[in-house]
C-alpha cells in the first residue's frame, strides 16, 4: 500500500485511505486487532506475527514499553514486511516520531497521550489513527472527534473485562460497549470501532451480544500455543455470535 500521500490535504480522511485497495485489509472491514509485546521471552516475533496474520489478524500494534526506539523500529520493520506479504496492516502504539520514522499505517493514542490535532500535524495524514476511550463520554467524544478529514478513525471501547496488560484500569463491563453500539447507530457517520479487554474466546459471543463486531485480543492469541489457529477460531467465534 502506498501510504507516501496526505489524504487529509486531499480532503479525505485517513480511514478512506485504509480501505480495500490494491489487496490490503481496509481499516473499516478489520474485525480482529491484536496487541503484542516483542516477544523477548521467546524470541520468535517474526514468527508470531506471520502465523497471527496467517490466521486472519487484520491488524497488529507492537505494544512493548520495555523495549528502546531503536529496537522498536527493528521489530517494526519485521512487522511491515510481515503485514505487507499478507495484504494486512500494522499499528504503533502512543510514539508518534516512532510512527513517523517507521511509516506506520495505523497509529494509536490513549486518553492522556499526544492529543488527536498535534498526532495528526505530525503524521501529515499519512495514517489512520486511533484513540480509546474508557467512559460514555469518551466515547461520545471519540464520536464527535471523528467528524472532518482530519478526523478521528476509529476508537476502542473497555476494558471490557479487567486486564493485565492494563493494570490498575477498572473494567468498564459489557454496558459500555452497548453504549458505544447505540451511540456508533445514530451518528451521523460511521467509524470503526473495537471492543477490548480481557476477551477471548470464553467471552467473544458476550461482547457480540452487547453490540460488537469487532474486537480487539492479546493473551488469546499471544498465549496461544497455535497462534494462527487462535486467531481463525476468534474469527470463527465472531462469525457464530454476529449470525
Amino acid at each position: 500500500m502506498n501510504v507516501s500521500h496526505s489524504p487529509a490535504a486531499a480532503g479525505a480522511s485517513a480511514t478512506d485511505a485504509f480501505t480495500t485497495a490494491g489487496g490490503t485489509a481496509g481499516l473499516k472491514t478489520a474485525r480482529l486487532y491484536l496487541c503484542t509485546d516483542a516477544r523477548r521471552d521467546r524470541g520468535d516475533f517474526a514468527e508470531f506475527v506471520d502465523a497471527a496474520f496467517a490466521g486472519g489478524v487484520d491488524i497488529i500494534q507492537l505494544r512493548d514499553k520495555a523495549i528502546e526506539a531503536a529496537e522498536e523500529l527493528e521489530l517494526l520493520a519485521v512487522l511491515k514486511e510481515a503485514a505487507q506479504r499478507h495484504g494486512r496492516l500494522w499499528a504503533v502504539n502512543d510514539r508518534a516520531d516512532i510512527a513517523v520514522l517507521s511509516g506506520a499505517q495505523v497509529f494509536h493514542i490513549g486518553q492522556k497521550d499526544l492529543p488527536l490535532p498535534a498526532a495528526r500535524t505530525l503524521l501529515n495524514g499519512n495514517a489512520a489513527i486511533g484513540l480509546s476511550s474508557h467512559t460514555p463520554d469518551q466515547v461520545d467524544a471519540a464520536l464527535v472527534a471523528t467528524a472532518g478529514p482530519a478526523g478521528l478513525d476509529y476508537f476502542c471501547v473497555g476494558p471490557v473485562w479487567a486486564t493485565p496488560t492494563k493494570p490498575g484500569r477498572a473494567a468498564v463491563g459489557p454496558d459500555l460497549v452497548k453504549y458505544a453500539a447505540a451511540a456508533t447507530a445514530k451518528a451521523a457517520n460511521e467509524v470503526p470501532w473495537f471492543a477490548i479487554g480481557g476477551i477471548d474466546h470464553s467471552n467473544v459471543s458476550e461482547v457480540v451480544a452487547a453490540g460488537a463486531r469487532r474486537i480487539v485480543v492479546v493473551r488469546a492469541i499471544t498465549e496461544a500455543a497455535d497462534p494462527a489457529a487462535a486467531a481463525a477460531s476468534l474469527l470463527a467465534a465472531l462469525d457464530a455470535a454476529g449470525s
